[in-house]
Protein backbone atom coordinates (compact mmCIF):
# COMPACT_ATOMS: atom_id res chain seq x y z
CA UNK A 1 0.00 0.00 0.00
CA UNK A 2 1.34 3.40 -1.00
CA UNK A 3 2.08 5.80 1.82
CA UNK A 4 1.78 9.57 1.73
CA UNK A 5 4.91 11.61 2.23
CA UNK A 6 4.80 14.29 4.96
CA UNK A 7 4.71 17.03 2.31
CA UNK A 8 1.73 15.47 0.49
CA UNK A 9 -0.07 14.88 3.80
CA UNK A 10 0.50 18.51 4.80
CA UNK A 11 -0.80 19.71 1.41
CA UNK A 12 -3.96 17.65 1.75
CA UNK A 13 -4.54 18.89 5.29
CA UNK A 14 -4.04 22.50 4.14
CA UNK A 15 -6.69 22.06 1.46
CA UNK A 16 -9.12 20.60 4.00
CA UNK A 17 -8.47 23.38 6.49
CA UNK A 18 -8.97 25.99 3.76
CA UNK A 19 -12.39 24.54 2.93
CA UNK A 20 -13.43 24.68 6.58
CA UNK A 21 -12.13 28.25 6.93
CA UNK A 22 -14.35 29.57 4.13
CA UNK A 23 -17.09 31.88 5.37
CA UNK A 24 -19.91 29.49 4.56
CA UNK A 25 -22.57 31.82 5.98
CA UNK A 26 -21.59 34.40 3.35
CA UNK A 27 -21.61 31.71 0.65
CA UNK A 28 -25.03 30.39 1.64
CA UNK A 29 -26.45 33.92 1.75
CA UNK A 30 -25.26 34.62 -1.80
CA UNK A 31 -26.48 31.25 -3.10
CA UNK A 32 -29.90 31.74 -1.48
CA UNK A 33 -30.28 35.20 -3.00
CA UNK A 34 -29.27 33.94 -6.43
CA UNK A 35 -31.72 31.03 -6.18
CA UNK A 36 -34.55 33.38 -5.21
CA UNK A 37 -33.52 35.64 -8.09
CA UNK A 38 -33.73 32.73 -10.51
CA UNK A 39 -37.29 31.91 -9.41
CA UNK A 40 -38.38 35.57 -9.62
CA UNK A 41 -36.81 36.04 -13.06
CA UNK A 42 -38.46 32.85 -14.30
CA UNK A 43 -41.85 34.02 -13.05
CA UNK A 44 -41.43 37.47 -14.62
CA UNK A 45 -40.36 36.17 -18.06
CA UNK A 46 -41.82 32.71 -18.67
CA UNK A 47 -44.94 34.00 -20.49
CA UNK A 48 -43.42 37.05 -22.23
CA UNK A 49 -42.79 35.75 -25.71
CA UNK A 50 -41.36 39.08 -26.86
CA UNK A 51 -38.44 38.45 -24.51
CA UNK A 52 -38.11 34.66 -24.61
CA UNK A 53 -39.01 33.84 -28.27
CA UNK A 54 -41.35 31.18 -26.92
CA UNK A 55 -38.83 29.46 -24.63
CA UNK A 56 -40.21 29.92 -21.12
CA UNK A 57 -36.95 28.71 -19.56
CA UNK A 58 -34.69 31.09 -21.52
CA UNK A 59 -33.95 33.62 -18.77
CA UNK A 60 -33.88 30.96 -16.05
CA UNK A 61 -31.15 29.09 -17.91
CA UNK A 62 -29.21 32.27 -18.67
CA UNK A 63 -29.36 33.40 -15.04
CA UNK A 64 -28.11 29.98 -13.90
CA UNK A 65 -25.31 30.11 -16.46
CA UNK A 66 -24.34 33.62 -15.34
CA UNK A 67 -24.20 32.39 -11.75
CA UNK A 68 -22.06 29.38 -12.73
CA UNK A 69 -19.57 31.57 -14.58
CA UNK A 70 -19.56 34.08 -11.73
CA UNK A 71 -18.95 31.27 -9.23
CA UNK A 72 -15.84 30.21 -11.15
CA UNK A 73 -14.63 33.83 -11.07
CA UNK A 74 -15.36 34.02 -7.32
CA UNK A 75 -13.38 30.85 -6.61
CA UNK A 76 -10.49 32.17 -8.67
CA UNK A 77 -10.50 35.45 -6.73
CA UNK A 78 -10.73 33.62 -3.40
CA UNK A 79 -7.75 31.29 -3.96
CA UNK A 80 -5.44 33.82 -5.65
CA UNK A 81 -2.49 34.82 -3.51
CA UNK A 82 -3.11 38.23 -1.92
CA UNK A 83 0.18 39.54 -3.28
CA UNK A 84 -0.98 38.70 -6.79
CA UNK A 85 -4.29 40.46 -6.12
CA UNK A 86 -2.31 43.63 -5.40
CA UNK A 87 -0.32 43.19 -8.58
CA UNK A 88 -3.50 42.69 -10.63
CA UNK A 89 -5.29 45.71 -9.11
CA UNK A 90 -3.76 48.25 -11.56
CA UNK A 91 -4.53 45.87 -14.45
CA UNK A 92 -8.19 45.67 -13.42
CA UNK A 93 -8.35 49.45 -13.07
CA UNK A 94 -6.77 50.05 -16.50
CA UNK A 95 -9.06 47.48 -18.15
CA UNK A 96 -12.15 49.12 -16.66
CA UNK A 97 -11.04 52.54 -17.93
CA UNK A 98 -10.54 51.12 -21.42
CA UNK A 99 -14.01 49.55 -21.29
CA UNK A 100 -15.62 52.80 -20.13
CA UNK A 101 -13.94 54.67 -22.98
CA UNK A 102 -14.98 52.08 -25.57
CA UNK A 103 -18.69 52.36 -24.72
CA UNK A 104 -18.53 56.05 -25.65
CA UNK A 105 -17.03 55.29 -29.08
CA UNK A 106 -19.69 55.37 -31.86
CA UNK A 107 -20.14 51.93 -33.37
CA UNK A 108 -18.70 50.16 -30.34
CA UNK A 109 -20.94 51.14 -27.45
CA UNK A 110 -24.69 50.62 -27.63
CA UNK A 111 -27.51 52.48 -25.89
CA UNK A 112 -30.03 50.62 -23.74
CA UNK A 113 -32.71 52.44 -21.72
CA UNK A 114 -31.16 55.82 -22.44
CA UNK A 115 -27.59 55.06 -21.31
CA UNK A 116 -24.67 54.26 -23.60
CA UNK A 117 -23.29 51.66 -21.19
CA UNK A 118 -22.97 48.43 -23.17
CA UNK A 119 -20.57 46.69 -25.52
CA UNK A 120 -22.35 44.13 -27.68
CA UNK A 121 -20.39 40.94 -28.28
CA UNK A 122 -21.53 38.06 -30.53
CA UNK A 123 -22.53 35.90 -27.57
CA UNK A 124 -23.33 38.41 -24.81
CA UNK A 125 -23.37 42.07 -23.74
CA UNK A 126 -20.81 43.55 -21.37
CA UNK A 127 -21.43 46.54 -19.11
CA UNK A 128 -17.99 47.89 -18.12
CA UNK A 129 -19.42 50.18 -15.45
CA UNK A 130 -20.24 47.13 -13.32
CA UNK A 131 -16.57 46.14 -13.22
CA UNK A 132 -15.58 49.79 -12.66
CA UNK A 133 -17.11 49.54 -9.17
CA UNK A 134 -14.65 46.79 -8.26
CA UNK A 135 -11.80 48.60 -10.02
CA UNK A 136 -12.37 51.78 -7.99
CA UNK A 137 -12.42 49.75 -4.76
CA UNK A 138 -9.14 47.90 -5.35
CA UNK A 139 -7.48 50.96 -6.92
CA UNK A 140 -8.25 53.26 -3.99
CA UNK A 141 -7.48 50.57 -1.42
CA UNK A 142 -4.12 49.77 -3.00
CA UNK A 143 -3.01 53.39 -3.15
CA UNK A 144 -4.06 54.27 0.40
CA UNK A 145 -2.74 51.02 1.89
CA UNK A 146 0.66 51.15 0.19
CA UNK A 147 1.20 54.78 1.19
CA UNK A 148 0.35 53.93 4.79
CA UNK A 149 2.64 50.87 4.83
CA UNK A 150 5.50 52.84 3.31
CA UNK A 151 5.19 55.62 5.88
CA UNK A 152 4.42 53.14 8.71
CA UNK A 153 1.36 55.21 9.51
CA UNK A 154 -1.94 53.44 10.14
CA UNK A 155 -3.97 56.48 9.10
CA UNK A 156 -3.78 57.86 5.57
CA UNK A 157 -2.44 61.34 4.99
CA UNK A 158 -4.48 64.01 3.26
CA UNK A 159 -2.32 63.86 0.14
CA UNK A 160 -2.76 60.08 -0.06
CA UNK A 161 -6.54 60.37 0.12
CA UNK A 162 -6.51 63.15 -2.48
CA UNK A 163 -4.63 60.84 -4.86
CA UNK A 164 -7.08 58.01 -4.15
CA UNK A 165 -10.04 60.30 -4.88
CA UNK A 166 -8.34 61.25 -8.16
CA UNK A 167 -8.14 57.54 -9.00
CA UNK A 168 -11.92 57.30 -8.52
CA UNK A 169 -12.66 60.55 -10.35
CA UNK A 170 -11.79 59.29 -13.85
CA UNK A 171 -14.25 56.34 -13.83
CA UNK A 172 -16.91 58.60 -12.30
CA UNK A 173 -16.51 61.14 -15.10
CA UNK A 174 -16.62 58.46 -17.80
CA UNK A 175 -19.74 56.86 -16.29
CA UNK A 176 -21.39 60.27 -16.00
CA UNK A 177 -20.85 60.82 -19.73
CA UNK A 178 -22.85 57.67 -20.60
CA UNK A 179 -24.87 58.93 -18.58
CA UNK A 180 -25.46 56.31 -15.86
CA UNK A 181 -26.54 58.21 -12.77
CA UNK A 182 -27.21 55.09 -10.69
CA UNK A 183 -23.66 53.80 -11.07
CA UNK A 184 -22.27 57.26 -10.27
CA UNK A 185 -24.24 57.18 -7.02
CA UNK A 186 -22.85 53.73 -6.19
CA UNK A 187 -19.30 54.87 -6.92
CA UNK A 188 -19.89 57.89 -4.68
CA UNK A 189 -20.96 55.64 -1.80
CA UNK A 190 -17.88 53.46 -2.33
CA UNK A 191 -15.52 56.46 -2.28
CA UNK A 192 -17.22 57.88 0.82
CA UNK A 193 -17.01 54.54 2.68
CA UNK A 194 -13.34 53.91 1.88
CA UNK A 195 -12.35 57.44 2.84
CA UNK A 196 -14.35 57.18 6.07
CA UNK A 197 -12.27 54.24 7.33
CA UNK A 198 -8.93 55.49 6.02
CA UNK A 199 -8.34 57.63 9.12
CA UNK A 200 -8.40 61.11 7.56
CA UNK A 201 -9.88 64.12 9.39
CA UNK A 202 -13.67 64.38 9.41
CA UNK A 203 -13.57 67.53 7.29
CA UNK A 204 -12.91 65.21 4.34
CA UNK A 205 -16.39 63.78 4.72
CA UNK A 206 -17.96 67.22 4.56
CA UNK A 207 -15.74 68.08 1.59
CA UNK A 208 -16.81 64.96 -0.32
CA UNK A 209 -20.49 65.66 0.29
CA UNK A 210 -20.06 69.25 -0.87
CA UNK A 211 -18.18 68.10 -3.96
CA UNK A 212 -20.97 65.64 -4.75
CA UNK A 213 -23.59 68.38 -4.63
CA UNK A 214 -21.45 70.64 -6.84
CA UNK A 215 -20.88 67.87 -9.40
CA UNK A 216 -24.64 67.18 -9.55
CA UNK A 217 -25.37 70.88 -10.07
CA UNK A 218 -22.76 71.15 -12.82
CA UNK A 219 -24.08 68.02 -14.54
CA UNK A 220 -27.57 69.50 -14.64
CA UNK A 221 -26.33 72.92 -15.74
CA UNK A 222 -24.25 71.48 -18.61
CA UNK A 223 -27.09 69.12 -19.64
CA UNK A 224 -24.93 66.03 -19.03
CA UNK A 225 -27.93 64.43 -17.38
CA UNK A 226 -30.70 63.57 -19.81
CA UNK A 227 -34.16 65.04 -19.39
CA UNK A 228 -35.65 61.65 -18.49
CA UNK A 229 -33.19 61.34 -15.59
CA UNK A 230 -34.13 64.76 -14.27
CA UNK A 231 -37.80 63.84 -14.71
CA UNK A 232 -37.25 60.77 -12.53
CA UNK A 233 -36.17 62.98 -9.65
CA UNK A 234 -39.19 65.20 -10.26
CA UNK A 235 -41.43 62.11 -10.21
CA UNK A 236 -39.75 61.02 -6.96
CA UNK A 237 -40.49 64.39 -5.37
CA UNK A 238 -44.04 64.52 -6.81
CA UNK A 239 -45.13 60.89 -7.42
CA UNK A 240 -48.73 61.75 -8.31
CA UNK A 241 -47.90 64.48 -10.84
CA UNK A 242 -47.69 62.19 -13.91
CA UNK A 243 -48.92 58.66 -13.02
CA UNK A 244 -49.25 57.58 -16.66
CA UNK A 245 -45.96 59.11 -17.76
CA UNK A 246 -42.69 59.39 -15.88
CA UNK A 247 -44.29 58.10 -12.67
CA UNK A 248 -45.77 54.98 -14.30
CA UNK A 249 -43.02 52.53 -13.30
CA UNK A 250 -43.05 53.47 -9.64
CA UNK A 251 -46.85 53.51 -9.38
CA UNK A 252 -47.15 50.07 -10.96
CA UNK A 253 -44.35 48.76 -8.75
CA UNK A 254 -46.07 49.97 -5.60
CA UNK A 255 -49.38 48.44 -6.74
CA UNK A 256 -47.65 45.10 -7.35
CA UNK A 257 -45.99 45.08 -3.93
CA UNK A 258 -49.24 46.16 -2.26
CA UNK A 259 -51.10 43.28 -3.92
CA UNK A 260 -48.84 40.73 -2.22
CA UNK A 261 -49.96 41.25 1.34
CA UNK A 262 -48.23 39.08 3.93
CA UNK A 263 -47.99 35.74 2.12
CA UNK A 264 -48.20 36.82 -1.52
CA UNK A 265 -50.33 35.60 -4.41
CA UNK A 266 -48.05 32.68 -5.16
CA UNK A 267 -45.18 32.25 -7.61
CA UNK A 268 -46.41 32.63 -11.23
CA UNK A 269 -49.76 33.98 -9.97
CA UNK A 270 -49.20 37.70 -9.44
CA UNK A 271 -51.65 39.78 -11.45
CA UNK A 272 -49.32 42.73 -12.08
CA UNK A 273 -46.39 40.44 -12.86
CA UNK A 274 -48.09 37.93 -15.14
CA UNK A 275 -49.86 40.68 -17.08
CA UNK A 276 -46.60 42.63 -17.55
CA UNK A 277 -47.80 45.86 -15.99
CA UNK A 278 -44.40 46.57 -14.41
CA UNK A 279 -41.64 47.33 -16.97
CA UNK A 280 -38.13 45.83 -16.64
CA UNK A 281 -39.42 43.43 -14.01
CA UNK A 282 -36.72 40.80 -14.51
CA UNK A 283 -33.93 43.38 -14.08
CA UNK A 284 -34.39 46.70 -12.27
CA UNK A 285 -37.82 45.97 -10.75
CA UNK A 286 -37.35 42.31 -9.83
CA UNK A 287 -38.13 43.08 -6.17
CA UNK A 288 -41.75 43.78 -7.16
CA UNK A 289 -42.12 40.13 -8.18
CA UNK A 290 -41.07 39.08 -4.69
CA UNK A 291 -43.42 41.61 -3.09
CA UNK A 292 -46.43 40.53 -5.14
CA UNK A 293 -45.94 36.78 -5.43
CA UNK A 294 -44.07 35.96 -2.20
CA UNK A 295 -45.55 38.73 -0.08
CA UNK A 296 -44.01 40.37 2.95
CA UNK A 297 -42.47 37.04 3.96
CA UNK A 298 -40.57 36.57 0.70
CA UNK A 299 -39.59 40.22 0.28
CA UNK A 300 -38.49 40.31 3.90
CA UNK A 301 -36.39 37.19 3.37
CA UNK A 302 -34.46 38.98 0.61
CA UNK A 303 -33.75 41.92 2.93
CA UNK A 304 -32.65 39.56 5.72
CA UNK A 305 -30.28 37.74 3.35
CA UNK A 306 -28.74 41.06 2.33
CA UNK A 307 -28.35 41.94 6.01
CA UNK A 308 -26.51 38.65 6.58
CA UNK A 309 -24.17 39.29 3.64
CA UNK A 310 -23.44 42.84 4.79
CA UNK A 311 -22.82 41.68 8.36
CA UNK A 312 -20.35 39.02 7.21
CA UNK A 313 -18.64 41.57 4.97
CA UNK A 314 -18.25 44.01 7.87
CA UNK A 315 -16.92 41.20 10.04
CA UNK A 316 -14.33 40.38 7.40
CA UNK A 317 -13.34 44.06 7.19
CA UNK A 318 -12.90 44.29 10.99
CA UNK A 319 -10.77 41.12 11.13
CA UNK A 320 -8.66 41.92 8.04
CA UNK A 321 -4.92 41.49 8.57
CA UNK A 322 -3.90 44.62 6.67
CA UNK A 323 -5.17 47.99 5.51
CA UNK A 324 -5.65 46.81 1.92
CA UNK A 325 -8.00 44.01 2.97
CA UNK A 326 -9.90 46.28 5.37
CA UNK A 327 -10.43 48.95 2.72
CA UNK A 328 -11.44 46.49 -0.01
CA UNK A 329 -13.96 44.76 2.26
CA UNK A 330 -15.36 48.13 3.35
CA UNK A 331 -15.75 49.29 -0.25
CA UNK A 332 -17.58 46.08 -1.20
CA UNK A 333 -19.96 46.38 1.76
CA UNK A 334 -20.73 50.01 0.83
CA UNK A 335 -21.36 48.94 -2.77
CA UNK A 336 -23.78 46.13 -1.87
CA UNK A 337 -25.52 48.14 0.85
CA UNK A 338 -26.19 51.25 -1.20
CA UNK A 339 -27.17 49.41 -4.38
CA UNK A 340 -29.59 47.10 -2.56
CA UNK A 341 -31.11 50.03 -0.65
CA UNK A 342 -31.46 52.11 -3.84
CA UNK A 343 -33.00 49.27 -5.86
CA UNK A 344 -35.50 48.22 -3.19
CA UNK A 345 -36.15 51.85 -2.27
CA UNK A 346 -37.07 52.87 -5.81
CA UNK A 347 -39.67 50.07 -6.03
CA UNK A 348 -41.21 51.36 -2.80
CA UNK A 349 -41.11 54.99 -3.90
CA UNK A 350 -38.65 56.12 -1.19
CA UNK A 351 -35.73 56.51 -3.63
CA UNK A 352 -35.62 57.88 -7.20
CA UNK A 353 -35.57 55.45 -10.14
CA UNK A 354 -31.98 55.03 -11.36
CA UNK A 355 -31.91 51.71 -13.20
CA UNK A 356 -29.66 49.85 -10.76
CA UNK A 357 -30.03 46.05 -10.59
CA UNK A 358 -30.53 44.23 -7.31
CA UNK A 359 -27.24 42.39 -6.62
CA UNK A 360 -27.41 38.59 -7.12
CA UNK A 361 -31.19 38.77 -7.76
CA UNK A 362 -31.71 40.81 -10.93
CA UNK A 363 -30.99 39.30 -14.33
CA UNK A 364 -27.71 40.46 -15.86
CA UNK A 365 -24.38 38.82 -16.59
CA UNK A 366 -22.08 41.78 -15.95
CA UNK A 367 -23.72 42.53 -12.61
CA UNK A 368 -23.54 38.89 -11.52
CA UNK A 369 -19.90 38.50 -12.57
CA UNK A 370 -18.80 41.69 -10.80
CA UNK A 371 -20.74 40.91 -7.61
CA UNK A 372 -19.40 37.35 -7.37
CA UNK A 373 -15.87 38.57 -8.03
CA UNK A 374 -16.37 40.90 -5.07
CA UNK A 375 -17.57 37.99 -2.91
CA UNK A 376 -14.46 36.06 -3.98
CA UNK A 377 -12.29 38.94 -2.80
CA UNK A 378 -14.13 38.98 0.52
CA UNK A 379 -13.37 35.28 0.92
CA UNK A 380 -9.73 35.92 -0.03
CA UNK A 381 -9.42 38.50 2.76
CA UNK A 382 -11.24 36.22 5.19
CA UNK A 383 -9.03 33.21 4.44
CA UNK A 384 -5.86 35.25 4.82
CA UNK A 385 -6.98 36.53 8.21
CA UNK A 386 -7.24 32.91 9.38
CA UNK A 387 -3.95 31.70 7.96
CA UNK A 388 -1.71 34.13 9.82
Amino acid sequence: MATLTPIRMRSRMDRRSTVWQVDWVLVLGVVALSFLGAMLIWSATHNRTSLTDGNQYAFLVRHALNFAIGLILAIGAAVTDHRRVRILAPVLYAASIVGLILVLVPGVGSTINGSRSWIQLPFMSIQPSEFAKLAVIVGMALLIAEKGETDRNENARTVDVAQAVAVAALPVILVMLQPDLGTVMVLGSIVFGIIAVSGVPKRWMLGLLTAGVLVAAIAIKLHILKQYQISRFIAFAHPSSDPQGIGYNVNQARIAIGNGGVFGQGLFHGGQTQNAFVPEQHTDFVFTVAGEELGLIGAGAIIVLFAVILFRGLRIAINARDAFGRLVATGIVCWFAFQAFENIGMTLGIMPVTGLPLPFVSYGGSSMFACLLAVGLLQNIHLRSHRY
